[in-house]
């Protein structure tokens, strides 16, 4: 296969304040975040199913600038990632990460909130599936998403790193 910039890949990884994160950004902007104390072949077992077309290649210029916002925002130093980001999902999936994008720094929605902001009442449990797809966690902040009884449930990154994530945002 032919690599060009549209299939090329770039990650690195990060620690901080007790976090370990892979991250990866294309051409046109980051692309996926891995969960706390991910491994690499988190990633990779990603991109062979949601990009396969994906050449991957381990380089810290091209993440650098993503990861010292990502690092800031762990040390809670910001409160947003103001990059650009390059999301491919289903129409349903990308108007659903799209509204958690709307959800405020510290707030939480639930999935009955998320389901009726996209005018899609009915389809809670396919938001739950669209929020547990997303591939940007902190960034499309889907551990703002709670159960409708205030309960935290599913989180691809872990529970524990989504009770780490809203601690953070409440201090």
């Amino acid at each position: 296969m032919k690599y060009n910039e549209e299939n090329v890949v770039y990650y690195g990884h990060i620690k901080s304040d007790g976090c370990s994160i892979y991250l990866a950004v294309t051409y046109t902007g980051l692309c996926f975040i891995g969960s706390d104390n991910g491994r690499v072949s988190e990633m990779k077992s990603w991109f062979n199913s949601k990009r396969p077309r994906a050449h991957l290649v381990e380089d810290w210029n091209e993440v650098s600038v993503y990861a010292e916002q990502l690092v800031d925002y762990l040390n809670g130093e910001r409160k947003n990632i103001d990059l650009p980001i390059d999301l491919n999902g289903t129409e349903f999936q990308e108007a659903v990460w799209a509204e958690l994008q709307n959800i405020p720094y510290g707030k939480t929605k639930s999935y009955t909130d998320i389901s009726e902001a996209i005018g899609k009442p009915d389809s809670v449990r396919a938001v739950g599936t669209a929020v547990g797809a997303n591939p940007l966690l902190i960034v499309v902040p889907c551990h703002r998403v709670i159960s409708k009884s205030g309960k935290l449930t599913g989180y691809r990154g872990g529970i524990p790193m989504k009770e780490k994530l809203l601690r953070l945002e409440r201090s």
